[in-house]
């Protein structure tokens, strides 16, 4: 346990120096606060909730941006210090090879937190101080929103953490990193909108849709925050979707978890491996 704090907070103050945590909070901070200020001013002739526009509009920014950030962040993580050298030194002392993982881990998951909790929670207090009567279910929703943009950013950095521990170059797991945003932000959903489209409804059916939205992170968080409250999903034009598709906030947040245990495990297994 000492090994994992120790490993943790070395983690914490080199993103601290690297400047990693003011520029993360920072970037969420304006960006949240531009989407809450602009982004609701719609309200007033549509009759939405303030706070539902916020939780829309922070979501499609969480896809984007959360997965990128953390990939930035863990990518290197491993493979970084074995090429700087330091990764021998850090062995030497009593610490096994999956404290080193799991320490780094958690490290950035602490990072990625301030940043997320920073940012939004701003957004939060721009909603509190200029909106009026927003009801106790949009405040749920923008719970729930701020929990499971940890759960994506945690997956995430799971993955670049499996990354770091597979790749054998810094330059290396940066291009699988940026390649497996791509795949997951991008080219996933325009690949599964071509095949349904494609397929006019005839061979795949809804559990089918359903597997295949849950073998991607960030369709799972999608699904959660954009069909998981009734108040949100009517604003976000998904109330259709969340008829059709039946899965539940447990299945998805279930999803989210297995999305960070496996890469996890993944990676304290091929670290083990690794010849430094």
């Amino acid at each position: 346990m000492i090994n994992l704090v120790a490993i943790a907070d070395k983690e914490l103050r080199e993103a601290v120096r690297n400047r990693w945590v003011v520029a993360a909070t920072l970037l969420l901070g304006a960006l949240a606060l531009s989407l809450t200020l602009l982004g609701s001013t719609p309200t007033g002739t549509t009759g939405a909730n303030a706070l539902d526009v916020v939780v829309v509009s922070l979501s499609s920014l969480t896809i984007l941006l959360l997965p990128l950030i953390a990939l930035l962040i863990s990518h290197d993580t491993l493979v970084g210090e074995v090429e700087r050298g330091t990764m021998l030194l850090l062995l030497g002392y009593p610490v096994a090879r999956w404290q080193v993982v799991l320490g780094k881990f958690i490290g950035h998951m602490i990072v990625l937190a301030i940043a997320t909790l920073v940012g939004f929670g701003a957004a939060g207090v721009a909603i509190l101080v200029t909106a009026r009567d927003v009801a106790a279910e949009s405040w749920a929703a923008f719970a729930a929103m701020i929990g499971s943009s940890l759960l994506l950013g945690g997956t995430f950095l799971a993955i670049g953490t499996c990354v770091s521990a597979l790749a054998r170059s810094r330059g290396a797991a940066a291009a699988v990193a940026i390649g497996l945003w791509l795949v997951f932000v991008v080219v996933y959903d325009l690949a599964l909108l071509g095949l349904l489209v494609a397929d006019q409804g005839a061979h795949i059916g809804a559990g089918a849709i359903e597997a295949v939205l849950l073998f991607n992170p960030t369709d799972a968080y999608r699904l959660l925050n954009l069909t998981g409250f009734a108040n949100v999903s009517l604003f976000s034009g998904m109330a259709g979707l969340a008829g059709t598709v039946s899965l539940g906030v447990p299945t998805l947040v279930a999803a989210l978890v297995a999305w960070t245990v496996v890469p996890l495990a993944a990676a304290t297994a091929a670290f083990a491996r690794k010849e430094i």
